[in-house]
């Protein structure tokens, strides 16, 4: 039987460090590109990303016509190598300080955020360290995780004491908990704003997914 988070989970997974809350979510069609894998790497990529963003509710597009792309994923042995994408700096004008925070730090991940007039998101990039952690995990458990975490702006602690994926025993596969599939899928529900720094929120974001657990569990 699914248990849903309780309202102080859910507060606590949009409260940043500074203890404002902060909620976002996708504003437009999500479209990803992958740089820095192999053909077969990019497959397995890819059908774990369309699976995961379709908990929102919502389909992968081709194209986003302000960007191209607006879900970039970026694989690298070295954080420095980060540096030498033709024109990411564009996207991200302060990405020589962002890597330098994380060549100083054991981060084997990063995501940045771009957000519309409304508060939307718009872009997100994930920016993943190949070591010897992330290269034993297999790729559709490490895009289902990364994705899942990439769907609403999640404090950067969010999941630190429990992953947001389980693995199905029967076939190996890893799907997102119930608990957190049940709120991404409320925070997408349409009558909600796409974002909101309004602690008030996460009472909306609870009653949502609790009758979205309770019809899983009929």
């Amino acid at each position: 039987m699914s248990v849903g988070l309780e309202l102080k989970e859910i507060e606590t997974l949009f409260t940043d460090n500074e203890g404002v809350f902060k909620f976002s979510r996708w504003n437009r069609p999500i479209v990803p590109i992958v740089f820095g894998v192999d053909d077969e790497t990019l497959v397995h990529l890819k059908t774990a990303i369309v699976t995961t963003v379709g908990v929102t509710g919502n389909k992968i597009e081709e194209t986003d016509p302000e960007l191209g792309a607006n879900f970039m994923w970026f694989f690298c042995q070295d954080w420095d190598e980060i540096l030498s994408i033709p024109d990411l700096k564009k996207l991200i004008p302060n990405i020589r300080d962002i890597v330098g925070k994380l060549e100083s730090s054991s981060s084997k991940s990063y995501r940045i955020f771009a957000f519309d007039s409304m508060g939307g998101i718009k872009m997100c990039v994930q920016l993943i360290k190949v070591v010897e952690e992330t290269a034993e995990m297999s790729i559709q458990a490490l895009a289902t995780g990364e994705t899942f975490q990439c769907l609403l702006l999640f404090s950067r602690n969010a999941f630190i004491d429990e992953s947001p994926i389980a693995q199905i025993s029967k076939n190996n596969l890893c799907v997102p908990k119930p608990k957190y599939a049940a709120l991404v899928r409320a925070a997408y529900d349409q009558v909600l704003p796409v974002a909101t720094q309004e602690k008030s929120h996460s009472l909306r974001l609870h009653a949502r997914s609790n009758l979205l657990i309770a019809g899983i569990n009929e």
